[in-house]
């Protein structure tokens, strides 16, 4: 986690709505969406945020063309949203069993907690 979010995590509240137009985006490097999800896995994300960036995480971990550090910190994120929405926890785990076979170890061991959640 960066320093200043660690600290002040307050810093990135009036960026939201810019970081979710890059999430909507579909010419934004990867490393831009990997550097979002990195950071929203680290602070509590405001209400009115949360259904779009937890569509943008179902929609990450689903696509088989994105890159597997925006998959892995896509599951963090959505493993913060579990504690507010645990009716999200079934379609998870169903995502994960449907990609298993198909994704790297990376994506398997950050998934492996997502199978033993309850």
């Amino acid at each position: 986690m960066s320093y200043c979010v660690q600290n002040h995590p307050a810093l990135i509240n009036p960026y939201y709505k810019k970081l979710l137009t890059f999430l909507k985006r579909k010419d934004v490097h990867p490393a831009v969406e990997r550097n979002i999800m990195r950071l929203l896995q680290d602070v509590d994300i405001p209400k009115r945020y949360q259904g779009e960036i937890m569509n943008s995480c179902f929609e990450y971990i689903s696509d088989p063309q994105a890159a597997i550090a925006v998959k892995a910190f896509s599951l963090g994120v959505l493993k913060n949203l579990v504690k507010i929405y645990p009716e999200i926890l079934p379609e998870i785990k169903l995502i994960i069993e449907e990609r298993w076979d198909s994704e790297t170890a990376a994506f398997r061991s950050r998934a492996k907690r997502f199978l033993k959640m309850k």
